[in-house]
């Protein structure tokens, strides 16, 4: 159902976003984004810093297991991932989870910081989204900051409700039991999965109260630091705003954007919030939806840069794993005889993994 509504909003996307342009004038939205030139190109490598500082908050959560660098890795892939794919919701926490094994064998760990990872985003955007809304309300007063202070209110049991689920404990038990009943116990789905020791894991997490407070200030940092490609971009496009216009938009339109979540990549969607959002802090019409479009095409070249490296590593990775074999059929068929039986079936494993992220 999920993957329909995912397809089914992509023409929606495409439509809203073209009649944007259309009726902005892609002329004069070109001629804005040229006068800016070369220097938007830098937002690219900017990107790279707020994910540091996310990633810096999976790294508390997952008690240092693994490299910095290497987890700031596996989050470009996985923004990359939801961002850009045409795959459900939680695709880029699957794929993270996965690639993060790489290093960190233990699944239920590894499972249970994504997961306590996701629900810290949450509440970090609600935040975010609040110090947005305060600062439009500061500055207009206007209905508009009303009505999505109202959104935010109405859509606040949501990340309660998760929280309580989880600090109640049980959950993934009871969802392997119920998957077990419904597709058999040795579905390939349930391989791999011990939901008691994931719930076990996360209530533990979840009690260290002050790495799950720390990890909030990095992701709020990361969001905040964030907001700076808004304040450049506009810069550049001619248009400077003050520090907190840039921080409102850029919250607000992270909130608008994660409300229509049916629409792949809030194609559309993205580019409306900003250009509502930039005109409330005098932005003119046409640089707002430059600026609308100058994220967009940062995000695109940023995430196939990152989707990129992805593919480069699992064959990297895949060569590791699997040994080189001599020249000839007989010769590959003694060498892979000779790979270990655990060995092989860690291959197997990989294989597997990869199936279910696909």
């Amino acid at each position: 159902m999920t993957r329909w509504l995912k397809w089914a909003g992509w023409p929606v996307g495409i439509g809203l976003l073209i009649t944007l342009v259309l009726r902005n004038g892609a002329g004069d939205i070109a001629h804005i984004i040229g006068q800016a030139g070369f220097a938007l190109l830098w937002l690219v490598p900017f990107h790279a810093l707020p994910l540091l500082l996310d990633a810096r908050a999976w790294h508390l959560l997952l008690g240092r297991r693994a490299p910095l660098a290497f987890l700031w890795w596996v989050a470009t892939v996985r923004e990359a991932v939801g961002r850009l794919l045409p795959v459900v919701s939680v695709g880029g926490e699957l794929v993270g989870i996965r690639l993060a094994r790489w290093r960190v064998r233990d699944a239920s760990c590894v499972s249970a910081s994504v997961i306590v990872e996701v629900l810290v985003t949450i509440v970090v955007q609600y935040a975010f989204s609040a110090l947005g809304l305060v600062l439009i309300l500061l500055s207009s007063g206007g209905n508009n900051g009303k009505a999505i202070g109202l959104a935010l209110l109405l859509s606040l049991p949501l990340p309660v409700l998760m929280v309580a689920l989880l600090r109640r404990g049980g959950v993934f038990h009871a969802i392997e039991r119920f998957a077990a009943r419904a597709l058999g116990s040795e579905h390939r789905l349930l391989q791999g999965i011990d939901g008691k020791r994931l719930d076990e894991e996360i209530d533990a997490l979840m009690r260290r109260t002050g790495v799950v407070f720390r990890a909030f200030l990095w992701q709020l940092a990361g969001y905040v630091l964030g907001a700076l490609e808004t304040y450049w971009a506009l810069a550049l496009l001619g248009h400077p705003v003050s520090l907190g216009g840039a921080v409102a938009i850029e919250a607000l339109t992270q909130a608008v954007r994660h409300a229509a979540f049916m629409v792949p990549a809030g194609l559309g969607v993205q580019e409306a919030a900003v250009v509502m959002l930039a005109q409330m802090f005098g932005v003119d019409h046409e640089v707002a939806l430059s600026l609308a479009l100058v994220k967009r095409m940062r995000e695109v070249v940023f995430g196939c840069i990152a989707l990129g490296s992805w593919q480069l590593a699992e064959l990297m990775h895949a060569r590791k794993r699997l040994p080189a074999a001599p020249h000839g059929g007989a010769a590959r068929a003694a060498q892979g005889a000779s790979v270990p039986l655990e060995q092989r079936a860690a291959a197997r494993a990989e294989v597997r993994d990869a199936d279910l992220v696909r």
